[in-house]
């Protein structure tokens, strides 16, 4: 059976909640971010992109670029608040959601008995009743091609791709369409002359596992309109991590280390409310050029408290020749294991427990000036001498 897979993606999600919100910046290029010089685009309106602003562009050049835009620092909780609407519409269809991020899921709707395009078309209709805002679906299937019709024409896209329109609709697209392909390898094929999709299908299986592994014959398969990956509805979390780009570039090693220990405790308590602990710790250092340096360490164990992630991130920045200026400071970790340490877990509740009742037992003595509760074991061990006695 041919599965029915949608896509749906919210359109320029943040500068679209904050144009609902605020009516007088519709139709206008409004630009959410960090806005600080130092800064980065996190997301744009549609009226901004028209100046050359995207996602992840230094807040400075955004403003270069189009000085009269509405600047605007993120509100992640009401972008929260949003979000739950959207996806309380998509868990109302299926429980075979993905989701990819805020704003953005896959649905496997192959065992509801109803064409695929009226659900998507539905989904619009009830986000925008609910929330005001547009959403764009994408309807095929397999999650490659779902993706890639969502993507046709935005904002508030719709499109549909059926198997007798592969190869044909694919070939005149940019490579960097295909999925799996990144910056550094649409690059690459460039510099081989593969500029399109029709390009890369002229290349053989041998030829893309040779210029990248195995993934190559991924790429081999999905530009055939061939993808088996499922929808994933609980996806795994490959690492957890914190970075913050820095007021001011430095190479002062004292104040990346109290950054570190910040994300350090950050990262830690994300591992606890996960129930997981890491292998590998990352530091992740950008400069003034925007080139990205990163240092691991694997250790032989599983850690998670924020004073052993610390101190492997301390060994890495102490090891580090600081030859330029930093901007951008960051902190992950990753190789991440639950499996092995559930039983650790499962101590860790009994230990915590204990420290609490221990706290309470001393607060309550202090209160009362005496010593008027008693934990089980010391009356037990009363009791004992008594007789004894």
């Amino acid at each position: 059976m041919k599965r029915k897979i949608i896509h749906v993606d919210m359109d320029a999600f943040f500068a679209s909640v904050e144009q609902h919100d605020n009516p007088e910046y519709k139709g206008k290029p409004v630009i959410v971010g960090g806005l600080s010089e130092r800064g980065v685009v996190s997301t744009c309106s549609y009226e901004a992109r028209k100046y050359g602003i995207h996602s992840a562009m230094p807040m400075y050049m955004a403003k270069k670029l189009c000085p009269h835009g509405i600047f605007l620092s993120v509100r992640r909780k009401r972008y929260e608040e949003v979000s739950k609407q959207i996806f309380d519409i998509l868990y109302s269809i299926t429980p075979l959601v993905e989701p990819v991020s805020i704003d953005e899921a896959y649905l496997d709707v192959t065992y509801i008995d109803k064409n695929p395009e009226i659900i998507a078309l539905e989904i619009k209709k009830k986000v925008k009743e609910t929330t005001g805002l547009t959403i764009s679906a994408g309807v095929s299937y397999n999650k490659f091609l779902a993706k890639l019709a969502s993507d046709w024409n935005k904002p508030d896209g719709f499109m549909v791709i059926t198997e007798d329109m592969i190869p044909d609709i694919l070939k005149p697209l940019p490579v960097s369409k295909v999925y799996g392909i990144g910056e550094k390898s649409e690059q690459k094929l460039k510099a081989m002359g593969i500029n399109t999709i029709d390009d890369l299908l002229k290349l053989s299986q041998e030829s893309l596992i040779e210029i990248f592994g195995k993934l190559g014959l991924e790429i081999y398969n999905r530009i055939r309109g061939i993808d088996e990956r499922p929808v994933e509805t609980m996806r795994e979390i490959k690492s957890i991590g914190k970075e913050k780009t820095l007021e001011k570039d430095t190479k002062d090693k004292k104040l990346l280390l109290h950054y570190v220990k910040l994300f350090s405790d950050i990262i830690s308590e994300e591992l606890v409310r996960e129930r997981l602990y890491a292998r590998t710790v990352t530091v992740k250092i950008k400069t003034p050029d925007f080139a990205v340096h990163t240092k691991s360490k694997t250790l032989n164990k599983y850690i998670r408290l924020g004073e052993d992630i610390y101190d492997v991130a301390y060994e890495i920045i102490e090891s580090l020749k600081l030859d330029q200026y930093i901007r951008l400071i960051g902190l992950s970790v990753s190789n991440l294991s639950a499996v092995k340490y559930e039983q650790l877990s499962f101590l860790d509740k009994r230990v915590i427990k204990f420290i609490k009742a221990e706290n309470v037992v001393r607060e309550i003595n202090k209160k009362m000036g005496q010593e008027v509760v008693k934990k089980a074991s010391e009356l037990l061990n009363e009791e004992t001498k008594q007789r004894r006695d």
